[in-house]
């Protein structure tokens, strides 16, 4: 019952639905060297054949296990002599990779890099850990997942009604309470699923096989003895051992009792040394807790301390109270600022000041802690001083979180810095290590301010919640914003980025941007008019459904709610995501008229001013989105960023333009000549200070799919 095509395989839509990169790679018989990795049972082989009977080029299958190094010279040999003689390319599979040793890894990369042969390989074990690092790097690794119970049942249904190669010339029946229990002790193993089908379809009847059209019927009790409890797949030494310690220390990170203690039960189940959880969580409790709770680390070593008093079976209690408790205090990586300080001394070895030096030996000769103050002496006990070496003035290593106990000191942290950053401000420039305008003082200021571009934030709140997969498919619409569209793409590698554009100059950026890439893995880009509602029509565009679509600076078009129009593409679970500039809502011209006018003309200009943004950026509406039949409002988020514009003329023209639809024009319209002359007059850079204080409001949205009830 192998699949032959792609029609036929069943499973891992993450990496092969329709318009993901790599069934877009079988398609066009382009493929690169390839690893295919994942859980026994799930596809990898069958990948392969598939794509043997896709492919134009020769195709040649080994596997690691049974062939040696004599095998590989003579694959070699012969793609060298198809390459020179028939121009033709040669695949080559080998199945169970990992177990090839690091000579037998080695003689194939040559052939890789020339491109000789294009390597398909298949494992089980971590390709990162267990193959050949440059023969990684020169491969695209594909994960296949265990296969979904739905997957399994669609492949059982297949070999039920399959004449040919499955049982289609009985009537196959199983009771439903078998067939539940067959698909979920698989475990997502179609191999072993099908091995279980097998034995419990041919040994029911008498003897096999019975005469066509004789109903065999499978009870709960067969499909019991026909698949027998898997065991807990764990191997101290291998890939699955540190992936399932990954996925316990990651929910403690993750405030997540529940996964800990599932995972903890496996190891401790599959035979795992108790001790070897306790070094990881006391690494943990320092790492992921940190100073915002500083008695995480004694709870752990305390606990660790009972249990080799205890043991087992007892001390799992012990286990148990000490994942608790890290699973369920806040966290603080703070401590990883060490490793930030441990740079700047691998950088540069600084001189110690010379008020921080030992005065018991040296400070009558050479002055050695002349200027010290002892913080003691003081009434909080403590004074502001430099404590860096001065080279290093200004740098900040350690950023206290507002977790636990660590938010109960992060002002005091913060306080302190800045009365010592007065401190430095307040020297005489002789004493400065540095200029005025120094790169790394106002680095310390921009850190403890927080300010960062407004651009960058808002790409953040947009993109942070997204809860995007790497196989996932994103629409972009439309092509905008550069930078949004290269996050995007870095977020789907395996799934793709499609985007609507209709400037010229924003799709030639990201077209130049593109050429480094194969064909095979750039985002498509449409060409077609946004004007046009009918652009979702386009036969590029047709055949697909997207995880998530994105709206940059669009809500509506056409008088129609995009939203609304967009939710028969979207994928089922899918989500819509946007951000719209509010004008309206952020700083205002008239701010920069204010105590710069009298007061009466003033409220003419802010009144003239408000009809303006009313008529030409009305606010959406909430309600209005919030009722739509089949998309559940999830975030409604006004996000303003700070920053400081310089008035120069080029900026002020845009507000000035005295034609239709302009700032100017409007307000002169509902204004006297005099008013309308008054303001262009102060609106001049010369007449304004260097810079103004401004403030821009985005509005951040997200829809999902409602679920369907059945």
């Amino acid at each position: 019952m192998r699949p032959r095509t792609l029609e036929e395989y069943v499973g891992q839509d993450h990496i092969l639905g329709e318009g993901r990169l790599l069934r877009r790679a079988i398609r066009a018989d382009q493929l690169s060297s390839l690893i295919f990795y994942g859980p026994p049972g799930t596809g990898k082989t069958t990948l392969a054949r598939v794509i043997a009977n896709s492919t134009a080029s020769r195709f040649v299958s080994m596997n690691a296990v049974l062939s040696g190094v004599k095998d590989l010279r003579e694959a070699i040999e012969g793609a060298r002599k198809h390459q020179k003689m028939f121009f033709k390319r040669t695949i080559l599979f080998v199945d169970e990779v990992h177990r090839w040793n690091k000579s037998q890894q080695d003689a194939l990369l040559p052939w890789v890099e020339k491109g000789t042969i294009i390597l398909v390989g298949a494992t089980t074990e971590n390709p990162y850990f267990e193959v050949n690092k440059a023969l990684v790097s020169r491969s695209r690794v594909f994960q296949l997942q265990p296969l979904t119970e739905e997957n399994l049942r669609q492949i059982v249904i297949q070999a039920l009604q399959d004449s040919q190669r499955g049982y289609g010339k009985w009537q196959v029946d199983f009771e439903p309470e078998a067939l539940d229990h067959l698909v979920r002790i698989a475990g997502g193993d179609a191999r072993s699923l099908l091995n279980a089908v097998q034995l419990a379809v041919e040994t029911t009847p008498d003897t096999f096989p019975p005469p066509e059209n004789s109903r065999i019927s499978i009870t709960l009790s067969v499909a019991e003895e026909s698949i027998q409890q898997k065991a807990v797949l764990y191997d101290k030494e291998g890939d699955y051992h540190f992936d399932t310690i990954s996925a316990f220390i990651k929910s403690l990170r993750g405030s997540d009792p529940d996964g800990a203690l599932y995972w903890m039960a496996r190891m401790i189940r599959a035979g795992e040394d108790p001790r070897f959880i306790f070094r990881r969580m006391l690494i943990s409790a320092c790492e992921d807790v940190g100073m915002a709770d500083p008695q995480a680390l004694g709870v752990v070593e305390a606990a660790a301390s009972a249990f080799d008093r205890v043991g087992l079976p007892e001390g799992q209690f012990h286990l148990t109270q000490a994942a608790l408790y890290l699973a369920t205090c806040p966290k603080s990586n703070s401590a990883l600022a060490f490793f930030d300080a441990l740079d700047a001394v691998e950088a540069e070895e600084a001189e110690v000041p010379n008020h921080l030096r030992d005065a018991n030996r040296d400070k009558h000769s050479f002055g050695h802690g002349k200027g010290y103050k002892y913080p003691h002496a003081f009434r909080e006990h403590w004074v502001a001083q430099q404590y860096l070496p001065g080279t290093l003035k200004g740098r900040i290593f350690y950023q206290p979180t507002s977790q636990g106990y660590e938010g109960t000191i992060q002002t005091d942290v913060i306080r302190r810095r800045e009365e010592q950053l007065d401190r430095m401000l307040e020297e005489v420039p002789e004493t400065l290590t540095f200029s005025p305008d120094d790169k790394e003082r106002d680095r310390w200021i921009r850190r403890v301010q927080g300010t960062s571009a407004s651009r960058n934030k808002l790409l953040q709140a947009l993109t942070k919640d997204m809860h995007v997969s790497r196989s996932d498919r994103i629409l972009l619409a439309p092509l905008r914003w550069n930078q949004l569209f290269w996050e995007l793409f870095r977020k789907v590698p395996e799934g793709g980025l499609t985007t609507i554009s209709d400037q010229e100059d924003y799709r030639n950026l990201v077209e130049f941007s593109m050429e480094s890439l194969p064909e095979s893995e750039r985002p498509l880009v449409v060409d077609h008019s946004l004007q046009d509602i009918r652009w979702l029509e386009h036969s590029a565009l047709q055949p697909l459904t997207w995880e998530h679509i994105v709206l940059d600076g669009i809500l509506e078009q056409g008088g129609e709610l995009l939203p609304e129009k967009l939710q028969g593409k979207l994928s089922p679970n899918g989500w819509i995501s946007g951000c719209l500039p509010l004008p309206g809502a952020g700083s205002r011209m008239s701010e920069v008229l204010k105590d710069r006018v009298e007061e009466e003309l003033f409220s003419q200009i802010a009144e003239a001013e408000e009809l303006f943004y009313a008529e030409r950026a009305p606010l959406p509406k909430r309600e209005e989105l919030a009722s739509l039949d089949k998309l559940e409002l999830v975030e409604w988020t006004l996000f303003s960023a700070k920053e400081s514009l310089s008035p120069d003329m080029q900026r002020l023209s845009a507000w000035l333009k005295d034609q239709p639809g302009s700032w100017f024009h409007y307000l002169s319209q509902n204004l006297s000549k005099d008013a309308a002359s008054t303001i262009r007059g102060l609106l001049k850079p010369e007449k304004l200070p260097s810079s103004i204080p401004w403030t821009r409001v985005w509005l951040i949205y997200r829809f999902r799919l409602k679920p369907v009830l059945l």
